[in-house]
């Protein structure tokens, strides 16, 4: 089965200190369903049409499993704290197998 891959890229944030009040909960939430974070923090370089924000992607065994954590209470309770705080973009992939 391939893996799950969740892809945020950040637009913009207004409000730091809101992006830093989700990070943990959004963390718990993430962990508690298998995922494992790969990369995340600001672009060491952007190209094209890029943006030089935060950027996280995060692995999970299948993106049935991704979806079902960015849906799930948890998360869903976390992604309120970033209302009005952040512009994003979240993406979720499947991996090649």
């Amino acid at each position: 089965m391939a893996k799950g891959y969740w892809v945020v890229f950040y637009r913009s944030v207004s409000n730091p200190a809101a992006v830093v009040q989700y990070a943990k909960p959004a963390e718990a939430a993430i962990l508690a369903g298998g995922g494992r974070f790969l990369a995340r923090g600001t672009a060491a370089k952007a190209f094209e049409a890029g943006i030089n924000e935060r950027s996280v992607v995060i692995e999970f065994d299948s993106p049935a499993a991704a979806i079902a954590v960015y849906e799930g209470p948890a998360y869903q309770s976390a992604l309120k704290l970033l209302e009005g705080a952040v512009e994003r973009d979240v993406r979720i992939l499947e991996g090649v197998s």
